[in-house]
């Protein structure tokens, strides 16, 4: 028996090698396949031919595998029909591809094989060293959900990595030659009646009869998962499947192996007539139960010790039908009963005992093992664990966050100075950094820093073991917090409870991406020290160790989704750094999906391009990732590019936002900022229903008008998934056109709404055709999970997509960008959206226009309000001023009764026309057009703003009449002090001389000076008046410019930033710098010239009649009032053009307001009694200066 199987592994061992040369993987046997490569773009992924050459196979299958098509097996044929008895059978193929890839791909392989629920390798043999592998690696990363029978009723699920999953294995096996199709059998022994499926390649297959070269030996296993419903489950337990291919004769140790393992082993015979077969049976130290099945007697069981239960013979009579279902009543009964139990990472101590390798046992391996241990070992309470050892992250970064809105849009500033702000701003941020700072580097950060910087691939292993153990220990803790809330949700009354399960299921995820926040934050933190500080020094390589992952294709965090932030020192650095690892100018187009939640977008993306992004509907995508994907030289003609970049980002929408104040603001700002990044926009929707996408891409355009830095127009494709009807593009095609006619009404309105009514149209802002810019892609699975596998039909319209996007990519007629140009699009791209602080508020733009409608109506109303009330005011101010002449004694002789009177008066003014703004308001909320029911939520928020109007003019009605009032009294009383001045100084001098006299002293000029000074100081303490504040005027303006223009986006913000006493100064000239400057079609003119001289001329005539208005408030020396500039506000906005320039309006504001307010200090300064005063007093002093001189001449 020695002698034969030696022969066997000889002859193997020779074909193993001309086998690889044949299939063109020889290289690959000894530098082992890498998964950057694997994710390289090349001709092939788009090359529909079939292959030509045996060295081609491998490629296609692999191909057709990393997009997870269910038909891949069956497209390992060439082209040439004269070489079909020659081709390869697909086990070999399947065996050669597992031995010449390194532990990544071989993960990434089983994952994808098990998804198309292919079997996947259990035992890998290989012929050149006669020995076979445990492949516990590349099957760690499959996940499966299922629900046993047990948990249907609860409709309960288990989720978990398979290898940890305790289940009974069933193993079939074939000893000698054997008619029946053990294989075959096994498929249909696994498929229910509804739909068959080849989960293992048997002989009535596609070159399933071609002769397995190195492939014998070869062990495979699959998963039977039930999911909860008896008519359809073949199994009511879970159960694990192991198929070994070739004689259990010639292969002992699998065998042995599989007995010590299995539940049950299976064995597959003709007839068991020599001795050295059924020795190989009874020979066995195992547990295990055989049952032997073939077309024999059931004779056999006697000289086995086996009773006749054991025994499954498929006689001629009894059809395919009847036999599996009597083949299922017998696993089904082992199965229930069965309490072998043993996971596959256990069945490892077993494979070292017999000899077995495991490829788990590599040094680089378990050194990252150990290095995740380390740190996941310590994990018991998640949040507690992120505030103790990731502290930089949470609550400090959310202010961070925060403030650095804040800082653009300057939204609670109110009436404080914008310098002022800003730097309390910075301070409040340096505050914070120094927090962060204060912080020690947890043990948990320097053990995953140290551990990324491993060489070689022993930090992608750390790294998927921290993945892997974090998604272990994440996916307990929702399990766990599920049942509880589900406990909790059954009494109504745990209302306090259920909303802190709910915060700490939203909080208890912790992965990789975590570890990489608090690297970042330490980075970030660690620049706001100085330069010399050898803190900072020692965190200068943390932005190329993440550079470094993403060039070999690890997925990186661009926005952080727990704070909706970009880390943008931080990305910008990793960014550099990758621009510094690759050559010079090296060019990168970017591909992003964007989508409701839990519509398959990250599925959508790892189909297409073979990725891995994470994909859960219980941990969903949080923020954006970016993933990094090498174009090998074929395709970069094409393409013109040496990268691609996908952009997996956070489903919109999403129910845990929903509730949150701000969630179309968190929606909005992440679909401007990804599509706005883009080269190519895959807009994600379930089935053929656009609408939940409308409001999003609508909101996306109004952006793009609003900021100046996009400047480029990005594509867009529609894919529709979950549609498999073939008619549905053809069906379709009257929503397709009614979607764009309603999106190009949004454009026209956010257009109108922007002045900017040159973009007609949806595509004159993004690039969309509505015959070719829509995709409809079946459903993903082929029948219900968890035993469906992955469409062909679903594999087959992403391939086609794929297809479609590269010839996009390829026709793009802007070049693209090198990654230096990308990082600094993103920055300027991100600033202005934190700039942006009204649109993104919004739902969509037919709610933004019937909101700046309602807004519009309503500052008409409050002008009136405020035009009635100034004309009050300055007549009860004539009253005032009046106030002690004939006209108006009969009205009172006390100015406090006066005073009180007009503001009673006031009272009754300012109530009449609140009633009749809130009137206002009621009857047009009854109107039926202009879309007012889309603001009706704002109906409430406009009531208080009419409230809050009455109190503010009550407020500096009465200001302003108590202003008139005291001004008016201390004039009255500087009259008096000016008719009794001279004879006051007089008799002053007089009794000052007489003292001198008198005592016989004579004072020198300073002398009779100071105690001049002396005696005015003291009669200016008697008087009610003091110096006025006319800095307050420059303050006030700002203000009121401020609000006028909030709803202007971030150009009018930057533009505010100037200081307004600055502004006004040289006369208005206007450069139309945006065209100049970004080269736009102004189609509105004839030339940029002829543009620039008519916006000169509405200026020129705009600040005509405000000069006007200034000059008669001036020459009638009225003291500065705030109406004042709210009406030179009122009559620019009057005069100016709808399709003004942003940028041109608020310039001319800027202008207009910083010349006004600086006549009205003028005057304030002039009209200020303290002033007068004080001139009195220099002309009083040089009176006395002579009198003095007059004295001592005698």
């Amino acid at each position: 028996m020695v002698t034969e199987i030696t022969k066997i592994f000889i002859s193997t061992g020779r074909h193993l090698v001309s086998v690889l040369e044949d299939l063109g993987l020889e290289r690959y046997y000894r530098e082992k396949q890498s998964r950057s490569k694997l994710l390289e773009i090349d001709e092939q992924m788009i090359n529909d031919e079939p292959a030509k050459y045996k060295s081609d196979l491998p490629w296609y299958f692999l191909k057709e595998l990393m997009m997870v098509n269910v038909t891949a097996r069956n497209r390992i044929k060439l082209n040439d029909q004269s070489l079909i008895t020659d081709m390869p059978n697909p086990l070999d193929i399947i065996t050669a591809l597992f031995l010449c890839s390194d532990g990544f791909v071989q993960q990434e392989m089983a994952v994808k094989m098990s998804m198309c629920q292919f079997s996947v390798p259990l035992l890998l043999p290989n012929c050149d060293t006669n020995q076979c592998t445990l492949m516990l690696w590349a099957m760690r990363d499959i996940v499966k959900k299922y629900r046993p029978q047990s948990l249907s009723e609860s409709k309960g699920f288990i989720e978990d990595r398979i290898v940890l999953s305790e289940l009974p294995m069933i193993s079939f096996v074939r000893l000698g030659e054997c008619s029946l199709s053990k294989s075959e059998i096994l498929n249909k022994l696994l498929s229910n009646s509804q739909q068959y499926h080849d989960t293992f390649v048997h002989c009535n297959m596609e070159c399933g009869d071609s002769p397995r070269a190195i492939s014998n030996g070869l062990t495979e296993i699959t998963w039977y998962l039930p999911g909860g419903n008896t008519n359809i489950d073949i199994f009511s337990q879970p159960v694990a499947v192991a198929n070994l291919r070739g004689d259990i004769e010639s292969f002992e140790t699998q065998y042995s192996f599989l007995c010590q393992t299995s539940a049950a082993v299976f064995v597959f015979f003709d007839d068991l007539d020599s001795e050295s077969e059924r020795s190989i049976l009874t020979n066995q130290n195992h547990k295990t139960q055989i049952f032997l099945v073939g077309n024999g007697e059931r004779t056999v069981a006697n000289k086995l010790g086996l009773n006749n239960n054991n025994i499954i013979t498929k006689k001629k009579q009894k059809n395919d039908a009847d036999f599996i279902q009597t083949f299922r009543e017998k696993v089904r009964d082992v199965v229930e009963n069965s309490a072998i139990k043993i996971p596959v990472e256990q069945m490892a101590d077993i494979a070292h005992k017999l000899g077995i390798l495991v490829e788990e046992d590599s040094p680089e391996c378990q050194t990252g093992k150990r290095n995740a241990e380390a740190i996941t070992a310590e994990i018991q309470d998640i949040l507690k664990y992120k505030e103790d050892q990731l502290p930089r992250q949470g609550e400090i970064w959310k202010e961070l966050t925060c403030l650095q809105r804040e800082e653009c849009r300057l939204q609670k500033i109110g009436s404080k100075n914008i310098e002022d702000y800003k730097s309390e701003l910075q301070k409040k941020k340096k505050e914070l950094r120094k927090k962060q700072n204060s912080y020690d580097m947890s043990t948990a950060m320097t053990w995953f820093i140290n551990a990324i910087s491993s060489p070689g691939t022993e930090r992608f292993y750390f790294l998927k073991w921290m993945q892997m153990n974090l998604d272990n220990m994440s996916r307990v803790k929702l399990s766990e917090l599920r049942e509880k809330y589900k406990e909790k949700c059954k009494n109504p009354e745990n209302k306090e409870e259920i909303k802190e399960i709910d915060r700490q299921i939203s909080n208890s995820s912790l992965g990789t991406e975590h570890f990489f926040h608090e690297m970042g934050q330490i980075y970030e933190a660690s620049l706001s020290l100085p330069q010399t500080d050898p803190a900072r020094q020692q965190l200068q390589h943390l932005p190329k160790l993440c550079a470094e992952l993403l060039l070999d294709g690890f997925p990186l965090e661009l926005v952080d989704g727990d704070a909706s932030n970009i880390p943008l020192r931080w990305v910008s650095d990793v960014l550099s750094q990758l621009s510094d690892l690759v050559s010079p100018n090296r060019k990168i187009l970017v591909v992003t999906v964007l989508g409701v939640q839990s519509t398959g977008k990250s599925t959508l993306l790892n189909t297409m391009f073979g990725v891995q992004f994470a994909v859960s509907s219980g941990r969903c995508t949080r923020g954006a990732f970016m993933l990094l994907i090498k174009i090998n030289e074929d395709m970069k003609k094409v393409l013109n590019c040496d990268f691609m970049l996908i952009i997996d980002t956070e489903g919109l929408k999403s129910p845990e936002l929903a509730q949150l104040d701000n969630s179309y603001e968190h929606d909005n700002e992440l679909a401007t900022l990804v599509v706005g990044l883009s080269d190519v926009t895959i807009v994600n929707i379930a089935m053929e229903n656009s609408t939940e996408m409308k409001d999003i891409l609508q909101i996306v355009v109004h952006a793009f008008l609003r900021m100046k830095e996009v400047g480029k127009k990005p594509r867009c494709v529609f894919v529709h998934q979950n549609v498999s009807d073939v008619s549905a593009h053809e069906k379709n095609s009257r929503d397709r056109k009614l979607l764009l006619e309603q999106l190009n009404e949004m454009t026209q309105a956010a257009a109108r709404m922007e002045k900017k009514e040159e973009n007609k149209s949806f595509t004159d802002v993004m690039e969309y055709s509505p015959d070719t810019g829509n995709w409809y892609i079946p459903g993903l699975w082929n029948g219900n999970p968890p035993m469906a596998p992955v469409n062909a039909g679903y594999s087959e319209a992403v391939y086609e997509l794929k297809k479609h996007i590269i010839q996009l990519l390829g026709n793009c007629e802007c070049s693209a960008k090198d990654i230096l140009d990308f990082k600094e699009w993103m920055e300027n791209l991100w600033n202005a959206v934190k700039h942006e602080n009204f649109i993104f508020s919004f739902r969509n733009n037919l709610v933004a226009d019937a909101y700046m409608r309602l807004c519009t109506e309503f500052n008409k109303w409050e002008w009136e309000f405020k035009t009635a009330m100034y004309t009050w005011v300055t007549n009860a101010e004539k009253r005032i001023s009046n106030f002690g002449t004939i006209a108006v004694k009969a009205e009172s002789s006390d100015m406090r009764e006066f005073l009180t009177s007009l503001k009673s008066e006031a009272s009754t003014v300012l109530s009449t026309w609140e009633t009749r703004l809130l009137e206002n308001l009621r009857q047009y909320f009854k109107k039926t057009e202009g879309h007012v029911y889309l603001v009706e939520g704002y109906k409430e928020e406009f009531s208080s703003n009419v409230k809050s109007l009455r109190r503010e003019l009550e407020r500096s009605v009465f200001n302003q009449l108590t202003a008139a009032a005291e001004i008016t009294q201390e004039m009255i009383e500087i009259d008096q002090i000016k008719e009794n001045h001279i004879k006051e100084i007089e008799n002053a001098v007089w009794g000052l001389v007489h003292e001198c006299w008198k005592n016989n002293v004579q004072m020198g000029e300073t002398e009779l000076e100071n105690k001049f000074h002396k005696m005015w100081n003291d009669m200016l303490k008697g008087l009610p008046c003091s110096e006025k504040q006319a800095a307050q005027i420059f303050r006030n303006a700002s203000s009121y410019l401020k609000e006028s223009l909030k709803h202007k986006g971030d150009v009018s913000q930057e533009l505010l930033e100037q200081r307004l006493e600055d502004c006004g100064l040289v006369p208005f000239r206007y450069t139309a710098e945006r065209y100049s400057n970004r080269g736009e079609d102004v189609s509105m003119f004839l030339n940029i010239q002829e543009y620039i001289m008519a916006a000169q001329k509405l200026a020129d005539s705009i600040i005509d009649a405000c000069t006007q208005f200034v000059s008669e408030k001036v020459r009638r020396k009225k003291m500065y009032c705030d109406t004042f500039m709210k009406e030179i506000l009122h009559i620019t906005d009057k005069n100016l053009d709808v399709a003004t320039d942003i940028e041109f309006e608020v310039s001319l504001k800027l202008h207009i307001c910083g010349f006004a307010a600086r006549e009205f200090k003028k005057v304030h300064e002039e009209n200020d009694p303290y002033r007068c005063l004080m001139k009195n007093k220099d002309s009083s002093l040089a009176k006395r200066h002579m009198n003095s001189r007059y004295w001592e001449f005698f």
